[in-house]
């Protein structure tokens, strides 16, 4: 019977005990919130202007707010402040900047671009250039095999040589037949002489005058021949036609070298390629619609597509008169206005045209 009441007496409720903690949670609760509503209170009262001067602040807010920093509260009106004259410096500077009528693209390219080759067929045995090589005018680039040149230009000063020899014969013949013609005829004066004579030795220096003359035309001749073998001799020298910097190096030594193509292409057709820097200029391709917005001298903004951020100052020099059916585009050139040796030929680039 014992046993039997310790175990009803185990499975009863203790209200009481229930009811304990139940009270303790809800009264936490409750602090928690009453905590909470007062902190904001106090905070939300401080930001919105803090208190007056000589007003008392409840404890329970200035304990809850004393870690607080005024600062925290003049930071956002400091944030505005900043941005608002941020926005009023992008507008001034959006007002004073020129309207832009147009955009296009287009391309770096050089007006004076060359490719660089020999007037005649030949052997090269030496080429004097790289790529990236700045040339001025009249540098030797390259040199052909030139033995078989020489030899004829000695050939050429030697027919020189012996022209004016034979030529100094035929005038020593000449003098010659000058005295005799005048021997002759003062025998014929004095009848020591006949009228055949005189006109033998008449004939012989008309003769000799003759042959003096061609000689001369010989020495003429030959000095032109020896001009001509002198100027295929320096054709075997290639030199830079202007200044520029060497872009492409097209032939090695050993090679041929040809003005056109032949020997089935295994003839190079160029020494290598020189452009003139201070000639770039950009040109694009205007939709014809828009063409109208673009006149010579306007100005004209481009940007590298390599250098975005870089503003290049540009006009424009000139409107192609003429369009592509195709694309239906006018061409239009644009000088650059500052040279700049990150400016290469072929880059993209893009333009905006401006109101002006």
């Amino acid at each position: 019977m014992e046993d039997k009441s310790k175990l009803l007496d185990d499975l009863k409720i203790d209200r009481e005990a229930e009811e304990a903690p139940a009270k303790v949670g809800l009264g936490l609760v409750v602090g928690l919130v009453v905590l909470a509503l007062l902190v904001g209170g106090a905070g939300s009262y401080y930001l919105l202007g803090g208190f007056e001067d000589g007003a008392s602040v409840p404890a329970a807010s200035v304990a809850q707010t004393a870690d607080i920093k005024p600062e925290a509260s003049a930071t956002p009106k400091v944030a505005v402040a900043r941005a608002q004259e941020q926005s009023s410096t992008t507008q001034a500077a959006n007002s004073q900047a020129p309207e832009r009528l147009l955009n296009a693209s287009g391309y770096i390219t050089a007006r004076r671009i060359a490719t660089v080759s020999a007037e005649i067929m030949g052997l090269i045995t030496e080429v004097r250039v790289e790529e990236g090589m700045q040339v001025e005018r009249g540098q030797v680039l390259a040199q052909l095999d030139d033995a078989v040149a020489a030899v004829n230009l000695r050939f050429a000063e030697a027919q020189i040589l012996v022209q004016k020899a034979a030529m100094e014969s035929t005038v020593a013949n000449l003098d010659e037949a000058k005295r005799v013609l005048k021997r002759v005829s003062e025998l014929n004066t004095n009848d020591y002489s006949s009228t055949a004579d005189v006109t033998r030795a008449q004939a012989n220096v008309a003769s000799l005058e003759a042959q003096v003359k061609r000689s001369e035309a010989d020495i003429e001749v030959a000095t032109l021949e020896a001009s001509r073998q002198r100027e295929r001799l320096a054709d075997h020298t290639i030199r830079a036609p202007f200044d520029g910097i060497v872009t492409v190096k097209n032939a090695q030594p050993g090679e041929i070298v040809s003005p056109s193509s032949a020997g089935g292409g295994f003839t190079r057709t160029g020494i290598c390629t020189i452009v003139d820097m201070d000639s770039l200029e950009i040109e694009v391709d205007v939709n014809e619609a828009f063409i109208g917005r673009v006149f010579e001298g306007q100005s004209v903004e481009a940007n590298l597509d390599a250098y975005p951020a870089w503003t290049i100052p540009a006009s424009v020099i000139a409107i192609i008169p003429t369009a592509d059916r195709a694309k239906a585009t006018v061409r239009v050139r644009i000088r650059i206005e500052e040279k700049d040796v990150r400016i290469l030929p072929d880059m993209g680039v893009k333009v905006a045209f401006l109101k002006t």
